[in-house]
């Protein structure tokens, strides 16, 4: 039962802060926000969910490498970054306790995939130059995106934002060898516009063996070609080289931060790849009721990560299509939109292992030794969706949905002698349903309710036993969520509020439950249940000729539980749930002036997170203060050019910026549970856009 203490804290605490708000955002133009994310678009203010927009002003909020602290200040959303290429984004808890990476999630760019077909995502490797905003659906509430418990982020890049033909440049220099660049282009016509972008980013890091290099090709284009018809084009190539320091232990987190795992830094790991994401879109109208949207897409990785205990070689293709046919009329005075539509991709993935003799030839760093497996995986899924919204009066409107997944896996090993044939498992049919209901008592004042079920498919890895048979016990988690919000605009449209309240009670709930240093295995061990309360305020103090000062206030509180968990004959139940804070919130104050001037600056805090399943260790709870501050000039009435400078962690304050859920030590080592957040850090940056 969700704690009566936290819940009367929270309510006195809206009314403590019921006057502040957020800077980069025009509190009277929040409620005709569109909420594209979903293939129904409609209003962010009549929405019958918790959907949080993140326009480019708040991306700009910090030194642009990546998108861990504008995250972080949406309630329910928390990314621990282990470093610039390890990290962890979870939604209401869901994936807290994948041991690495992003699952539980959907993630998409522009209509286009980013989620593997087995249910993994990386965002970090898009560069925030190229993203125009960012919509977040929270929890369960999108049926049309398949397995997804979190819920669904969609970045939405720059192409629509051209209105004319620029070129721009734009430099950022920081601590710990901290360097962005980034050259950009687009060309705006009325029937056609286009966008590229090149960036560079690199970084030594603040600990050993973590430098960074990434360079990325962004390319797009849209056509109309016809009064009806709209073509388009999106492709983004990634070269990355990433050194790894790994999880340190407790002793060395509270000593010496910097140090790297010492198997790591003795064999220098690091990972690299070439990565390719194409994706071909087609929009047309049919007449004046039918719309038809679709996409194919496809990606390649060729990829090589030497670790301490083995080499890994591997690359993997994906091909799939996403499309959906709307129709909108009116039915008995009855305005409504329908949406029927399929999500498939198909994925083939290769791996071979070799021996790392690093500790045979000391000094040299990973020394490539024989091969010892060679494994090819092929995985698909189908997710068709059906999707209905009615505008039942100029107070009600309805949601229903209904999606139907299937999820298959195969497993063939290349190395062993002999025609064993391919292992093989699907997961069977999955049903979706969700309806939402809101109520606007005024254009500005609305109350939503919504009940959904979703669910997220266990990993090719998760699915193996240690002698590399499929699992065919394991089920996927499935969820039920139900949810209770308000969001309304006060004060002269001065004031914007959302609260919103929810329980997901998970069955099925998977484990990875950890046999060596590189090895899990998954386990279905029972059931949890995430009650929260979150809620976000933006109020606009001031707003002249001259300039404009807001503020932003936003908090989670949850009470997140396992409820029937056994795992290995320990009994967890009643536990906290491992790795999500009780607590989180953000306040922020942004102000503009029309000179050209801005400054922003948030506080951002976060409770303490269970280390284990059996809440034996708990992270220490922390603040971070970031800073930053521009002046936007032009040169030549054409040309504008904005300098700017930041600090972040500004009170230098020590923290775990991730964990390692349930780690563990062998032999008489100590648990390597912990990743150190960086130290107070600075940067710099110019551009220059010069507009045709």
């Amino acid at each position: 039962m969700f704690s009566l203490k936290y819940a009367t804290l929270f309510t006195l605490l809206l009314c403590a802060c019921s006057s502040m708000g957020q800077a980069q955002k025009d509190t009277t133009a929040l409620s005709e926000i569109k909420i594209s994310a979903a293939p129904i678009a409609t209003r962010l203010q009549v929405a019958a969910a918790s959907i949080a927009v993140i326009d480019k002003v708040a991306i700009n909020t910090n030194d642009g490498a990546i998108l861990t602290p504008v995250l972080n200040k949406i309630p329910g959303v928390y990314m621990q970054q282990g470093a610039l290429n390890t990290n962890r984004i979870t939604i209401r808890g869901m994936g807290a306790r994948t041991p690495f990476g992003t699952t539980r999630i959907k993630t998409y760019l522009d209509n286009i995939p980013l989620t593997t077909a087995e249910g993994e995502s990386t965002i970090e490797d898009i560069d925030l130059e190229t993203i125009g905003s960012i919509q977040i659906i929270k929890g369960p509430n999108a049926t049309s995106f398949g397995a997804g418990l979190g819920g669904i982020i969609h970045l939405l890049t720059n192409l629509g934002g051209n209105q004319k033909s620029f070129v721009k440049s734009n430099s950022t220099y920081g601590s710990f060898g901290l360097l962005k660049q980034s050259f950009s282009g687009g060309y705006a016509q009325e029937s056609a516009n286009g966008y590229v972008n090149y960036s560079h980013l690199q970084s030594d890091g603040f600990r050993q063996n973590s430098s960074y290099d990434r360079k990325s090709l962004h390319l797009q284009a849209k056509k109309q070609i016809t009064t009806s018809a709209t073509l388009s084009f999106l492709a983004v190539y990634t070269q990355l080289k990433a050194f790894i320091p790994s999880s340190i232990n407790e002793t060395d987190f509270t000593t010496n931060p910097q140090k790297a795992a010492a198997n790591w830094l003795a064999a220098q790991g690091f990972e690299s790849y070439d990565k390719v994401l194409v994706g071909v879109g087609y929009d047309q109208e049919l007449g004046n009721h039918w719309t038809l949207k679709a996409a194919v897409f496809g990606n390649y990785k060729k990829a090589f990560e030497p670790r301490p205990f083995d080499i890994l070689d591997d690359q993997s293709a994906s091909m799939g299509i996403r499309s959906s046919l709307n129709y909108k009329n009116t039915f008995l005075a009855v305005p409504f939109e329908m949406s029927v539509g399929t999500e498939m991709a198909f994925d083939t993935y290769r791996f071979l292992l070799f021996r790392n003799l690093y500790l045979t030839q000391p000094n040299q760093g990973s020394v490539q030794g024989a091969e010892f497996s060679t494994k090819k995986q092929n995985s698909n899924y189908q997710n068709y969706f059906a999707q209905m919204d009615f505008s039942l009066s100029t107070n009600w409107h309805l949601e229903a949905g209904l999606a139907l997944n299937t999820t298959h896996y195969a497993l063939e090993d290349l190395f062993s002698s002999g025609t064993a044939p391919a292992l093989q498992y699907s997961f069977g049919t999955i049903l979706s349903p969700r309806a939402g209901l809101s109520y606007s008592f005024t254009k500005n004042q609305t109350l939503f309710a919504a009940v959904s079920k979703g669910f997220s498919t266990p990993t090719v890895a998760e699915t193996l036993t240690p002698t590399g048979q499929i699992n065919t016990n394991l089920q996927p988690e499935i969820g039920w969520n139900y949810e209770l919000g308000w969001k309304g605009t006060t004060l002269g449209n001065k004031l914007h509020t959302e609260i919103s309240f929810f329980s997901t009670q998970i069955t099925n709930l998977l484990v990875a439950r950890r046999t060596a240093e590189d090895q899990y295995i998954g386990i279905n061990a029972g059931s949890s249940s995430h009650v929260g309360l979150e809620a976000q305020l933006n109020y606009k103090w001031i707003k002249s000729n001259n300039w404009e000062l807001s503020t932003n206030f936003s908090a989670a509180i949850n009470h997140f539980r396992f409820k029937d968990f056994v795992d290995d004959a320990k009994d967890y139940s009643g536990n906290k749930l491992t790795g999500v804070p009780n607590t989180q919130w953000n306040f922020a104050l942004d102000a503009v002036s029309n000179s050209g001037f801005s400054f922003s600056t948030s506080y951002l805090g976060i409770g303490k997170i269970p280390i284990n399943d059996q809440n034996s260790k708990f992270t220490s709870a922390y603040r971070l203060v970031d800073c930053k501050t521009s002046y936007a000039f032009t040169i030549l009435k054409s040309i504008k050019a904005t300098l700017s400078a930041g600090v972040n962690n500004l009170t230098d304050a020590r923290y775990a910026a991730s964990i390692v859920p349930n780690a563990v030590g062998f032999g008489t080592a100590q648990p390597r549970a912990y990743y150190p957040g960086n130290p107070r850090n600075y940067y710099g940056g110019f551009a220059v856009n010069y507009l045709f």
